[in-house]
Formats: C-alpha cells, sequence, structure tokens
C-alpha cells in the first residue's frame, strides 16, 4: 500500500461497526527461541509477498523478518515494532516507545465531548497499567451469533497462562504470546512508556457531523470519515516520528459517503511520510493512531448481552495491536476471510484485530463511567475490555503453529492463533486463516 498520506494510509486499518439504533540481562534461552528459524519455515532470501526492510530510523524501533506460508510458498516480508524475536540478545530485547497522548475534545452541535476526563482512566487501564494475564474472569460467546444477542459475555479461563504472575502491559502480554517467549525467564518486552500532552479541542461543522443516540439511550457524536481524517493528518503535522502518538476521543464514531446512518467507524492507525526532503534515504515515517472511548452504553447491550466488549478500551486495544504488527500498513499475506467478521471480506492485509472484532475478555480494574446507562439499564461491568487479536502465524497459515504461545489444552496444532487461544470462541480463530 502506498505511504503517499496519512487519511489513505489509514483507511485500510480501520475498525468498523454497524450503529445499533439511529527485562534481565540475560540473553533470551535457547528453547524460547522461535522455531520459525527453521529453514523450512523461514526463507531468508528471496521475498515473493509482503514487503522489504524499511530501513530508516526516524520512526518507532522495528524489526524485519519473512516467513512462507505453507499454502500457496510464498514468503512474506513484514514489519513489526520493538526488537527482532529471532536475534535480540540480552536487555536488547526489551523495546520501550514513547506514547504520546492527545486528549481531542470534540464539539458537534453546540455539545462538547470532553476526553480530557478519559486520560486517568487510559493510564490504569491495561494499555499501559500492568496485570497478571494468566486467567481472565469473562471472556466473548458467541451467543446466537450471526443473529442476535450475538457476542455476549461468558465464562473465562485461562489466558496466556506461560505467563501466569507476571505484571505486564496488555500489548507486552500480546507480543510474547505471539512469539512464544512467555514466563520469567524470557526478557522479550514491547512496553509503551505514556506521555500526556496538551488536549485539543476541535469544532466540527455541521454539514460534517450529526448526533445519534446509541442502543442504551447515550448521545453520541458522528463526523464524516474523510473529514476526521484530516483533522488527524494535520495533528500529526507537529509529533515525533520516533514516537507514537495517540489521538484519544470520547466515544467519537465515524460515517462514511456523507451519510451518517452509514456508521460507524471507532478507530484506525496509520503513517506517513513527513519532511522526505534532503533526508538522503532516512526518511521520517510518522506512525499514529486515533481511537475512541466507548461508554459502556454505545453499543455494549445491558447485562452482558450484544457486543458486551465494546466500551471502554475495546478499540484502541485493537489499533495498539495493529499498530505493534503492522505499523507501516504495508504487511501484505494472503488473502483471508474471518468467520465471526465476514463483513471485513477478502483482505489481504496482516490486520489483528479486524478478524477477532467483537471477541474481547475482562481485565483491570475500571472505576470510571460504570453507573447505569442514560435508559437505566447497566452495561458497564467493572471491568477494561481489550480486544482478542490474531496471530501472525493465523494470517501465514502455519500448521503445526510452532512460534506461538500453546494453547491452554493440548492442541495437534501446538501454539495458538490468537493471544485467547482456547478462549476465543469460534473455530476459523483456532486454526490458521481460510483463503479466499
Amino acid at each position: 500500500m502506498s505511504r503517499s498520506g496519512l487519511v489513505a494510509a489509514a483507511a485500510a486499518a480501520a475498525v468498523c461497526l454497524g450503529l445499533g439504533s439511529a527485562a534481565s540481562a540475560s540473553t533470551v534461552p535457547a528453547d524460547q527461541t522461535p522455531t520459525w528459524l527453521s529453514s523450512s519455515v523461514l526463507q531468508s532470501t528471496v521475498v515473493g509477498g509482503g514487503v522489504t526492510v524499511l530501513p530508516t530510523t526516524r520512526t518507532v524501533q522495528h524489526w524485519f523478518q519473512q516467513t512462507t506460508d505453507p499454502v500457496n510458498g510464498v514468503s512474506y516480508g513484514y514489519n513489526m515494532v520493538g526488537a527482532d524475536p529471532t536475534s535480540c540478545p540480552g536487555s536488547d530485547c526489551s523495546v520501550t516507545i514513547q506514547a504520546d497522548i492527545t486528549p481531542v475534545n470534540v464539539v458537534v452541535d453546540g455539545q462538547t465531548f470532553d476526553a480530557t476526563q478519559l486520560v486517568n482512566p487510559l493510564l490504569a487501564s491495561p494499555l499501559f497499567a500492568t496485570n497478571d494475564y494468566g486467567s481472565t474472569p469473562y471472556g466473548t460467546l458467541p451467543g446466537s451469533f450471526p443473529s442476535l444477542p450475538l457476542d455476549v459475555r461468558g465464562p473465562g479461563g485461562k489466558l496466556s497462562q506461560a505467563d501466569a504472575g507476571i505484571p505486564l502491559q496488555l500489548e507486552d502480554a500480546v507480543m510474547r504470546a505471539q512469539f512464544g517467549l512467555t514466563g520469567k525467564q524470557s526478557s522479550y518486552h514491547l512496553i509503551l512508556q505514556p506521555n500526556i500532552e496538551p488536549p485539543v479541542t476541535i469544532t466540527v461543522p455541521g454539514n460534517h457531523s450529526a448526533l445519534f443516540t446509541g442502543v442504551d439511550g447515550v448521545v453520541s457524536p458522528e463526523v464524516d470519515r474523510y473529514w476526521w481524517g484530516s483533522a488527524i493528518n494535520n495533528l500529526t503535522n507537529s509529533a515525533d516520528p520516533t514516537h507514537l502518538p495517540i489521538y484519544l476521543t470520547n466515544d467519537l464514531y465515524l460515517y462514511l459517503n456523507d451519510n451518517p446512518s452509514h456508521c460507524c467507524v471507532i478507530g484506525f492507525h496509520g503513517d506517513g511520510n513527513h519532511g522526505n526532503t534532503g533526508s538522503n534515504g532516512n526518511a521520517a515515517v510518522q506512525t499514529f493512531i486515533w481511537a475512541t472511548w466507548q461508554q459502556p452504553g454505545s453499543f455494549a447491550a445491558p447485562n452482558g448481552g450484544s457486543k458486551w466488549a465494546f466500551q471502554d478500551i475495546d478499540t484502541l486495544s485493537h489499533e495498539v495491536s495493529e499498530w505493534a504488527d503492522d505499523p507501516f500498513l504495508d504487511n501484505t499475506v494472503n488473502p483471508w476471510s474471518s468467520q465471526s467478521n465476514p463483513g471485513y471480506g477478502c483482505v489481504g492485509l496482516l490486520e489483528t484485530g479486524d478478524p477477532v472484532t467483537g471477541v474481547g475478555f475482562a481485565m483491570g480494574h475500571n472505576t470510571y463511567a460504570q453507573g447505569p446507562n442514560p435508559d437505566g439499564t447497566h452495561s458497564a461491568d467493572g471491568y477494561y475490555h481489550p480486544e482478542d487479536e490474531a496471530f501472525l502465524p493465523w494470517f501465514i497459515q502455519l500448521a503445526p503453529n510452532l512460534i506461538s504461545e500453546p494453547t491452554q489444552h493440548n492442541s495437534a496444532d501446538v501454539g495458538r492463533y490468537s493471544f485467547m487461544g482456547d478462549l476465543n470462541p469460534y473455530a476459523g480463530s483456532r486454526q490458521p486463516a481460510n483463503g479466499c
């Protein structure tokens, strides 16, 4: 994909919904080295798909590898954030990225939707605070999928069992599990260091915005997708390309085709080239994330009903994971489709959140906006709601999966294909991707 502009680049990395109504100094041990180093899996010469190395140092720290898809025999190259899990030594396996968080207050039809109140809840969330990912109290069940109720709350259980008892940030836990670098002996980490930037207020013209009422009476702003993309593009012009800017809004949803009923986009990540003139081959590449904080009653039905996990950090966890695995929006793979999200169609990008959108789990202790919805019902449950994330071996169709953390129960495929592993209720997420 071309990285000629932020708006265009971000378009393929959006989370979409249907509108409801209206480390140590030791080296990585040998038994922790991913088995994808095997010559039968890793092709170190010719890349037939994906991307090549992004050589610039004027962006977030990243690494390059390539893996062969056994189904089509193509070796896909990819860039990911952090340290190369196949070769990093000791403390070099732990990478910290500065995350610059800008609260963006949005004014629509005279109403201000304040994002500054979200800063402390975000810092206390699993994205930045540490938690034990050994288990979770709740996870998603299909319900009556594809009919309502769907993606409802169900019992939890073991999660990333090999990291039980180790305090980790969410994306750190996800990356460690993805590459099988779990346990106290592992020095592999991807850590986000939050920096709070001054808030920004954006007043949206009436011809590019609207208000809608969610399933449980919550009133939220809607903004035209492309108008909003341009606004975020302008904010990134002053960002540090070696940092990750995160633009946080309060329950903002985007619509398409100049039609507020064509809703909703709730987050995207992207990149763009800034200041390329005179770069001598080391151009700045600015990655970024915009995501909305979802109020409990906007989409999550009461009492653990449909879309129960579509609240608080669900969208932001989706975008952070996709940024880490596909920071420059050009990690292509053999096209795939999703059993639980057929609306995405046939996709050829390594976008880790899209195949599992709607599937999540409970983590941490959430004290923000945990009261009843405006209509008196109750969707909040005292937890944060990270999304599940699909792993590289799912996209590359590796079976058995000898890269990722083993599943919670013995499996012929050995490793899990998403962070939730056996807790993901959809069979299509517990086996390699199907082509399309």
